[in-house]
């Protein structure tokens, strides 16, 4: 087997499949809420205003799925470092910290700036 077909065989193993499936899984559950969101409301433009008018409750929730990912974050990350007490490992995981927060805060400014 060459190299190519190794490096891919690597790629697309059970993990990769079932992350992809519950990425797809994810994405069609997203989409049948909107739609069943306007089918309720009966238009898209009435989805909309409900959205807006409940905005502060999705806050609150994404604020309490940030809080309960930093506390598994935390555990997963003394697990690691015990197992892994390089500096290498601790590198690694501060630049993935910072990534996540990151995306976070820009994810969060981008939904306040849409809403001025």
């Amino acid at each position: 087997m060459s190299r190519a077909g190794l490096r891919l065989h690597g790629l697309l193993n059970r993990r990769v499949g079932i992350a992809l499936l519950g990425t797809a899984g994810l994405i069609a559950a997203v989409i049948a809420a909107n739609l069943l969101g306007i089918y309720l409301l009966g238009s898209l433009e009435h989805w909309a205003r409900w959205l807006a008018q409940t905005s502060g409750y999705f806050l609150l929730w994404r604020l309490c799925l940030y809080t309960i990912t930093a506390w598994g974050w935390r555990w997963m990350r003394r697990r690691l470092l015990r197992r892994e007490p390089d500096r290498a490992s601790r590198r690694r995981l501060v630049r993935t910290e910072i990534a996540g927060v990151v995306t976070i805060v820009t994810l969060e400014c981008s939904l306040l700036l849409r809403d001025l």
